[in-house]
C-alpha cells in the first residue's frame, strides 16, 4: 500500500512539473482568447492515458503514470475555471469552442491512444 502511494506521489510530482512547463510554453507561443496551454496538456494527457491503458496491464505502471503523472499533468479544474471566465466575459464563442475542443478532442484522443496502445497486443 505504501509503495503504491509513493508511486502515485512521485508520478504526480513529475506530472505537475511537466504541466507547468508545457502550459507555460504553449501560453507564450500561442497567445489568443482560448487558453491553449491548458487545452494542450489536457489533449496530450488524454491521448497518453488512453495509450497507457491500451498498452499495459501493470498496476504499478498505471498508478505511477496514469493516476500520478497524468492525474497531475492534466487539469480539469483549471479547464472549468477558464471556460467559466470565457463564458462570463464577452468571449462566449471562444468559451464554447474551448469546451467543445476539450471534450470532443479529449474523448477522440483517448480513444485513439487506446487504439494505438493495443496495436500488436492481439486485442
Amino acid at each position: 500500500m505504501l509503495f503504491h502511494i509513493c508511486l502515485v506521489g512521485i508520478g504526480g510530482f513529475f506530472g505537475a512539473i511537466s504541466r507547468y512547463v508545457v502550459t507555460s510554453y504553449f501560453q507564450r507561443k500561442l497567445q489568443g482568447k482560448i487558453p491553449l496551454g491548458t487545452l494542450s496538456v489536457n489533449l496530450i494527457g488524454s491521448f497518453l492515458l488512453g495509450y497507457l491503458l491500451g498498452k499495459t496491464e501493470s498496476n504499478e505502471l498505471i498508478l505511477f503514470l496514469g493516476t500520478g503523472f497524468m492525474g497531475a499533468y492534466t487539469t480539469f479544474s483549471t479547464f472549468n475555471l477558464e471556460a467559466v471566465k470565457l463564458l462570463a466575459s464577452k468571449e462566449k464563442t471562444a468559451g464554447l469552442i474551448y469546451i467543445a475542443a476539450t471534450y470532443a478532442g479529449g474523448i477522440t484522443l483517448a480513444f485513439l491512444g487506446m487504439l494505438a496502445g493495443t496495436i500488436g497486443k492481439g486485442v
